[in-house]
């Protein structure tokens, strides 16, 4: 069966075309999109699940001779957690989220493990272990997808974004890094069971979906701001384009870059919640208080980040910014909530803010995992504030897609979960003028697309 599959930074879904309507598989429980989230008793182990879920033997063979060392490593943390075949040792989706909040100290784990694909410097081993995290997750929706539909998915076109890490425009490394990141899904896909993988552009999927709809022909500017990239395309859609298998003429303009929903997050998490942690609070020697380990901490889509707040190095750093600090406990909550390995916790928390503050001007945010009590509010205002410099460059790609396409769109379509909150919605109005802006569905508009394009290429 032919599908389309969105390894989205923030969620997991996968569409089929089926009697002529677009059906949206289960895959979390009743949910059709699955939290891009995992969670293992031990890193070693995600490696071990992947080799036991492959059903190509050959496949499964070639995997096993390429991760040796790392199976034997699983069998080793098998023992050393007493660890039985028949325990479950890892989640996904919801579940992973879950377990981790349970218990965040034990474990390994891992959000929007997307954000990371690409990302330059990797060392092999690293490369291959980013290829099991997402071989695991794609593994476990690809099972639950045919669960749900009571087929087996054979082939399927997979999202991406326009530039994986950074801008073709300002980063000469940037289709390094796309090619590094296609590798692992591709290979991702093959060893969970797709015989044939193929790979769309996330807004012109976006857009693909939309013009189902469409009566007449119209330009439209497709933004779709995911959670870990946006992406912009100037497309000509309608009656007299769709079916064509060949749309290469009708695409007149595309940019993206890795700036999207997680960054909002981020952004948010450390201008508002941060100084709960004592980003803001003053030093005995008047000096300003140095903001960088502030930042990594909630930076969790920046490996070299979470390395640093991990390190042994910035323990011994907070304990003398303790002693350095006027409120001390402050410093001593950051220590905390590091100990206690609660910085995903505490972004997605922002995240939750984040979404409120769609449909409210105010909102509390209760942070009683950290500390019981602990609370804050957060207006709608601050939100505009502190994502300011994101929203600057997603308003930037906007420009740069209808500026490459030398026309004005007839339309604007958004999508993505971040497109929903009124201050993304203000921002577009202010740097495109008077454009109707259309929404489609946040969350489903790419997989459709892709499960669109799928039929096309594969029938």
């Amino acid at each position: 069966m032919i599908c389309g599959f969105d390894y989205g930074t923030s969620n997991c879904a996968i569409g089929v075309k089926d009697q002529n309507q677009i059906r949206l598989a289960q895959v979390d429980g009743d949910s059709h999109f699955m939290p891009s989230a995992l969670y293992a008793a031990g890193r070693e182990l995600i490696c071990e699940q992947v080799a036991l879920a492959m059903q190509n033997t050959g496949l499964r063979d070639d995997f096993v001779q390429l991760r040796r060392g790392q199976l034997q490593q699983a069998l080793r943390v098998r023992r050393e957690l007493d660890l039985t075949q028949d325990d479950t040792v890892m989640f996904v989706g919801k579940q992973a989220f879950s377990q981790y909040f349970a218990d965040p100290e034990e474990g390994y784990f891992v959000k929007s493990p997307k954000s990371f694909l690409g990302a330059s410097g990797l060392r092999p081993e690293f490369v291959h272990f980013f290829e099991d995290i997402v071989t695991a997750m794609m593994q476990t929706v690809k099972r639950r997808a045919e669960h749900s539909l009571g087929r087996e998915l054979t082939h399927t076109v997979i999202g991406r974004p326009v530039n994986f890490q950074g801008s073709l425009t300002t980063d000469k490394g940037a289709e390094t890094s796309n090619q590094q990141a296609l590798a692992i899904l591709s290979a991702a896909a093959r060893r969970a069971g797709f015989s044939a993988v193929e790979f769309q552009y996330e807004p012109i999927a976006a857009g693909l979906s939309f013009e189902q709809s469409l009566d007449t022909n119209k330009t439209v500017l497709v933004v779709d701001i995911g959670g870990g990239t946006t992406d912009c395309a100037m497309v000509r859609m309608g009656p007299d384009h769709r079916g064509r298998v060949d749309r290469s003429a009708d695409f007149l303009g595309h940019t993206g870059e890795r700036t999207g929903g997680n960054d909002l997050d981020i952004q948010l998490a450390g201008k508002q919640l941060m100084p709960l942690f004592g980003m803001n609070a003053a030093l005995k020697s008047g000096k300003p208080m140095p903001t960088k380990t502030f930042l990594d901490a909630v930076c969790t889509n920046d490996v070299g980040a979470l390395g640093r707040f991990a390190s042994l190095e910035t323990g011994l750093y907070l304990e003398q910014l303790q002693r350095d600090c006027l409120q001390p406990e402050l410093i001593a909550r950051l220590m905390r909530l590091r100990q206690n390995k609660q910085n995903q916790q505490l972004v997605r928390s922002a995240e939750e803010t984040k979404i409120a503050l769609s449909d409210a001007g105010v909102t509390e945010v209760a942070l009683n995992f950290v500390e019981p009590g602990l609370t804050t509010q957060v207006s709608r205002e601050q939100l505009e504030s502190a994502i300011e410099r994101p929203l600057e460059r997603i308003m930037l790609l906007m420009k740069e897609a209808v500026e490459q396409a030398g026309c004005r769109p007839d339309l604007i379509f958004v999508t993505g979960g971040s497109a929903r909150s009124p201050v993304i919605r203000e921002a577009v109005a202010r740097t495109l003028g008077d454009i109707p802006l259309l929404d489609g569905d946040h969350f489903g508009s790419v997989t459709a697309g892709l499960a669109e394009w799928a039929e096309q290429i594969f029938r």
